[in-house]
């Protein structure tokens, strides 16, 4: 039955196109007798020629003011990733493919038919092939299995994925600029911005000297501009050429700026103590320039005060504030009297994906909340830089740490080892956005 209906459309079609060609004819022989027979002939004749030299010019015009838009795909070709009503999942892609024409878009459509909606992607060049990053979107039932087949049979090697999450969808010259922007802002910033360009990965200091910044595989060597060798680790995926030159640039930035720490102040007022009534305090960001000051406030302490804050021998607490002041390190908060004296300091320290918590309390100063203050204080900080857990070093018989850390509201595990506690909070989203 088919084969008849096309048979008869068949027969229609050339039978319309017959005609049409007896009218051509038919027009050709009427001009032709005009313009050769006719007193006009020559006239129209030109008039023609000059109608159709207006019409190309015209339409040359016309092309030229309005491109034609590349061919569609016919309907149905292409299924979207993202169907209403159903959950999404996204994922980060790394493969290495060919630096050869057609190696991307073969990438590109092994994904569209899983399907799998491509949201951004990267490129980092390399000497023969290329490293190409995606971030992309798909079905929550979609196994990474599935996602990791597709590219390989594309092509790719070296596969890597990982779930992904909305920082993600942030374009990376906006990533690397506002992450610029807080480097430049404060010195404390530089591992930060490290690990929050490369992930989860781990940032040394090593008191080490190199001739030239080194790249090998999962490990980058970067001179300090403050001194020795940051030493840049991560497991997978390895460090592409691209990430090791946006490394040292963040870094160069660091050197060229020198040392900085933001001239924020607050005004604290504290309730009144034994003795004393209202007192307002500044608080604000400390430096290595404060190592006298805080030299002092270690005299005004009592050998207990400074047992539970460094668990060790006191004699030795003064060798600690190098380390703790420089803000290579992480972030100190100093509380200051309108005379200038430290009466307390509290250290927010970089330690790969969390951070520890310390306060440091004058003895004359305990017990009016200036310590729950200070670590609020820290656990903001903490969550304005993005990090997801902080955990404080103490004892079980420090109940004012203790007491501080629940009072954050926030899930607590408890360790307990060789007579010490570790207490780590985790910092929720929800936390870190109630905080600020």
């Amino acid at each position: 039955m088919d084969e008849l209906t096309n048979r008869k459309h068949n027969w229609r079609r050339d039978t319309v196109e017959l005609s049409a060609v007896f009218l051509a004819v038919a027009l050709a022989d009427l001009i032709a007798n005009v313009v050769v027979h006719g007193h006009d002939g020559p006239v129209l004749l030109v008039a023609s020629a000059l109608a159709l030299m207006a019409t190309a010019a015209w339409h040359s015009w016309w092309k030229h003011r309005h491109p034609d838009a590349p061919p569609g795909p016919a309907p149905g070709d292409i299924t979207s990733a993202a169907v209403p009503g159903e959950e999404q999942a996204l994922w980060r892609i790394r493969a290495t493919v060919p630096d050869a024409p057609g190696s991307l878009a073969g990438l590109c459509r092994a994904l569209a038919d899983l399907p799998v909606n491509v949201i951004s992607m990267q490129a980092h060049p390399l000497a023969e092939e290329t490293v190409d990053e995606f971030v992309v979107q798909a079905g929550a039932d979609t196994a990474a299995q599935e996602i990791t087949r597709a590219v390989v049979e594309a092509g790719g090697t070296e596969v890597w994925l990982e779930r992904a999450d909305a920082h993600d969808l942030v374009d990376v010259p906006t990533r690397i600029l506002n992450l610029a922007t807080r480097t430049a802002l404060d010195a404390a910033e530089l591992p930060l911005a490290l690990r929050q360009l490369f992930g989860r990965c781990s940032i040394r200091s090593l008191p080490a000297e190199i001739d030239e910044d080194d790249l090998d595989g999962s490990t980058m060597r970067l001179r300090d501009p403050s001194g020795g060798v940051l030493v840049v680790t991560r497991d997978e995926p390895p460090f592409t050429p691209t990430e090791f030159a946006r490394a040292r640039a963040l870094i160069e930035l660091d050197a060229q700026l020198g040392p900085r720490v933001p001239d924020t102040r607050d005004l604290l007022t504290l309730a009144p103590g034994r003795g004393s009534g209202l007192s307002e305090l500044t608080v604000r960001r400390a430096d290595p320039s404060d190592r006298p000051a805080a030299v002092a406030l270690h005299d005004r302490c009592s050998t207990a005060t400074l047992r539970r804050r460094y668990h060790g021998p006191t004699a030795d607490s003064d060798r600690y504030l190098g380390h703790l002041l420089e803000p290579r390190f992480g972030q100190t908060l100093a509380a200051e009297t309108p005379d200038g004296d430290l009466v307390a300091l509290a250290h927010l320290m970089w330690d790969d994906d969390s951070a520890e918590v310390a306060v440091l309390v004058e003895d004359a100063w305990q017990r009016r909340g200036l310590g729950s203050e200070l670590v609020r204080r820290l656990v903001e900080l903490a969550a304005d830089a993005g990090i997801g857990q902080v955990y404080a070093v103490t004892t079980a018989s420090n109940s004012g740490m203790i007491a501080t850390l629940r009072r954050l509201g926030v899930p607590l595990d408890y360790q307990v080892e060789d007579g010490t506690l570790v207490i780590t909070a985790h910092l929720t989203m929800e936390t870190a956005a109630t905080r600020r």
